[in-house]
C-alpha cells in the first residue's frame, strides 16, 4: 500500500475540483492502484498521482490516460478538463502578464541588465580587459556565469562607453559552431574605413568540441588574433570554460595572447549571492523570506558551477510564490538548488507519451557532445538536421521541453538551456 493521498477540497478551485473528480473515478473503479494504472496508461506512477493531487492542472494527455486507466472512455470527460483549463487561465492572467525576474537555466541577455545583480565587483574588474585591451579572455568553470557576465554585464558597459565617446562601433556576439571561419570570416575583417568592430565570442570551447577541421579552427583563431594589431579595426573578447585552457595553449599565437589578457570568473561571495537573490525580486516588487535567503546562501556558497542551479531554483520558487512572497516552503517544494532541475525535468518528461519519451531520448542524447577528457558539453541541433528525422514526435517533444525551459530555440535550431542539465538531471546523465 502506498501513502494515503492528502485531502483535496473540491470547493478550493477548478484544479482541486478536477482532482476530486479523478479520485472519485478511481474509487468507483474499485480503488485500482496507481501502479496498475501506470501499466495501462503509459505514464509513471508519480505523474498519475500528481494529476489527482490538486497541486496543478495535469496535461490533457495525462488526464486522458488517467481516465482511460480507470476503464472509462475519456472523451466525455474532456469537457471537464477544458473547463478547468479555461478557469485556471482566467485566474492566472495577471500572473501570466508578469515576467519572471529570474532567468532559470537561460543566460542573462543585455536587456536583462536591470535584473543582473551580484556581479558589480567582477564587472569593474572586466572593465579594463574588456574595454582597454584589443584582445582579452574570460575563463570560468561551467556554471560560473560567464555568458551572463558578458551579455548583461559587459555589453551594457561597452554600449555606454561607445555612446559617451560618440563612437559608431559595431558590437557583435557570436558562438563559434562547427564552421566558425566560414560563418564569421566576413565579420572579422573590418576595412580601414569601417567602424571599429567589437566581437564577443561566447562558448569559445566550441572551437574544440564542434569544429572538427584543424584548418578551419586555425583560420578562425588567426582572424580573431588580428585584433592584436594596433592598426586593426577589430577588438575581441572571448569567454571559454577553464577546463579548456590547455586546448587553448595548443595554438602558439593564442597561447602567447593569453599572457596578461585573462580574467578568471570566481565564485560569488555570500553577500553577492544575497544580492543576486534579493535584487531581482525587489525590482519585480516581490519580498523574499529571510529564511529563504539564508538557506540559499548556505546551499550555493562554494558550490562549483552552482549559478544555473540557483537561477533555476529561484525561477521555480517564483512560480510557486504566495502573492508577493517568495518562501522557503516554495523553494523546498521546487527541489532546492540541488534538486530543482531534476524535479522540473522529470515533471516534463513524465507528461510525455511513451512514443514522445522515445523521441525525447533520441533528441536529448544528440544535444550532448561527449567531453573526451573534459566535461561533456551541449551540442546545438539545427532545424535542418532535425527535419531529416523520421520520428513524427520530435517537434512536439521539442515544443514541450522548450515550454518547460529545459531547451532553448531560435531561428537556427535548438539546444539544452544549460550544461547544468547534463549533470543535474540523473535520467539524462545516466
Amino acid at each position: 500500500m502506498g501513502r494515503p493521498e492528502l485531502p483535496v477540497d473540491p470547493a478550493a478551485g477548478p484544479v482541486q475540483r478536477l482532482a476530486h473528480d479523478l479520485r472519485e473515478l478511481r474509487s468507483s473503479a474499485g480503488g485500482v492502484s496507481y501502479r496498475t494504472m501506470a501499466k495501462k496508461a503509459g505514464f509513471s506512477v508519480t505523474t498519475l498521482a500528481k494529476a489527482a493531487s490538486g497541486e496543478r492542472l495535469p496535461s490533457l494527455a495525462v488526464f486522458q490516460a488517467y481516465v482511460r486507466a480507470c476503464g472509462v472512455d475519456p472523451a466525455p470527460w474532456e469537457a471537464r478538463w477544458a473547463e478547468a483549463e479555461a478557469l485556471v487561465g482566467e485566474g492566472r492572467q495577471e500572473d501570466a502578464d508578469a515576467a519572471p525576474p529570474f532567468r532559470g537555466l537561460a543566460r542573462f541577455e543585455p536587456d536583462d541588465h536591470a535584473l543582473f545583480f551580484g556581479r558589480d565587483r567582477l564587472i569593474d574588474e572586466l572593465r579594463e580587459p574588456g574595454c582597454g585591451s584589443r584582445f582579452a579572455v574570460v575563463f570560468g568553470a561551467s556554471g560560473s556565469g560567464k555568458s551572463s557576465l558578458l551579455r548583461a554585464g559587459l555589453i551594457p558597459l561597452l554600449r555606454e562607453k561607445t555612446a559617451q565617446e560618440g563612437n559608431q562601433a559595431v558590437l557583435r556576439i557570436l558562438t563559434p559552431g562547427a564552421r566558425p571561419a566560414t560563418t564569421y570570416g566576413h565579420l572579422l575583417t573590418p576595412k580601414a574605413d569601417d567602424p571599429e568592430s567589437w566581437v564577443v565570442v561566447d562558448q569559445f570551447e566550441e572551437v574544440f568540441t564542434l569544429c572538427r577541421e584543424r584548418a578551419e579552427r586555425d583560420r578562425f583563431l588567426d582572424l580573431l588574433l588580428t585584433a592584436r594589431d594596433p592598426e586593426s579595426r577589430l577588438r575581441v573578447l572571448i569567454a571559454v570554460r577553464s577546463d579548456f585552457y590547455a586546448r587553448c595553449a595548443e595554438h602558439p599565437r593564442l597561447a602567447e595572447a593569453l599572457h596578461g589578457s585573462g580574467l578568471m570568473v570566481r565564485s560569488m561571495t555570500a553577500d553577492e549571492l544575497r544580492e543576486a537573490v534579493i535584487g531581482p525580486a525587489q525590482a519585480a516588487g516581490l519580498i523574499v523570506e529571510r529564511t529563504l535567503t539564508a538557506r540559499i546562501v548556505e546551499d550555493v556558497l562554494d558550490e562549483p558551477g552552482g549559478l544555473p542551479m540557483l537561477s533555476h531554483a529561484l525561477l521555480e520558487t517564483w512560480r510557486r510564490r504566495k502573492g508577493r512572497m517568495l518562501t522557503l516552503a516554495a523553494y523546498e517544494a521546487a527541489g532546492g538548488v540541488r534538486g530543482a532541475i531534476a524535479v522540473s525535468a522529470e515533471e516534463a518528461y513524465g507528461e510525455l507519451s511513451p512514443a514522445q519519451a522515445h523521441a525525447a531520448r533520441h533528441l536529448l542524447l544528440r544535444m550532448v557532445e561527449p567531453g573526451q577528457g573534459n566535461a561533456d558539453t551541449r551540442r546545438p541541433l539545427s532545424w535542418e538536421e532535425m527535419a531529416g528525422w523520421e520520428d513524427p514526435e520530435v517537434r512536439a517533444v521539442t515544443r514541450r521541453l522548450t515550454q518547460a525551459r529545459l531547451l532553448t530555440s531560435d531561428d537556427g535550431g535548438v539546444q539544452l538551456a544549460h550544461e547544468a542539465l547534463i549533470t543535474g538531471w540523473p535520467r539524462l546523465r545516466e
